[in-house]
């Protein structure tokens, strides 16, 4: 693993585990088990390096997302192996939610996550049109929504499972 992708891979575990506030650069320079002058050797800023972290990971599941859609031809079938999925993922669910509330307050991450989470809903809405789930692009949106509050949901209530969540949503898929 290359220097970059050390840093990389601490700032999104330091995310995760800490916050987004709360990743230093002497913190993230010592879990990479590098100097912190390294930190701005390979990144114009800590923040520079936890937004490309951040993204970077988001980008990775939702691409994932993506290729599990082709997997499937039943709308409920593909809520439930979207979900299965992001149980499954590499990155722990506090990235995305500290991600997420970090974008609330940052408009150059803002616009990033805005840009992968519109990627993924054009891709659901051509999967759910092709297999005739009426309005796709509104149902898409509502669906994108409703998987990310689960995510966020689970961080407080671990036991809304998968069970739980997709008899529920596949009402809206009908």
């Amino acid at each position: 693993m290359t220097v970059k992708e050390r840093l990389l891979h601490a700032a999104r575990q330091l995310i995760a585990e800490k916050g987004w506030g709360a990743v230093s650069t002497r913190v993230l320079a010592e879990r990479a088990g590098v100097g912190p002058g390294v930190v701005h050797y390979h990144f114009d800023s800590l923040h520079a390096l936890l937004v490309r972290a951040s993204v970077q990971a988001l980008r990775a599941a939702v691409d994932g997302l993506t290729q599990v859609l082709d997997e499937v031809d039943d709308p409920q079938e593909a809520l439930a192996a979207l979900l299965a999925a992001l149980d499954e993922h590499d990155e722990p669910q506090e990235l995305f939610t500290e991600t997420l509330l970090a974008a609330t307050r940052d408009d150059a991450l803002r616009r990033a996550v805005a840009d992968v989470l519109a990627d993924f809903r054009r891709t659901l809405a051509g999967w759910l049109a092709a297999h005739d789930v009426p309005t796709p692009e509104a149902t898409a949106a509502v669906l994108a929504a409703a998987v990310d509050g689960v995510l966020l949901h689970r961080t407080l209530t671990p036991d809304l499972t998968r069970g739980t969540v997709v008899p529920v949503l596949a009402r809206v898929l009908r």
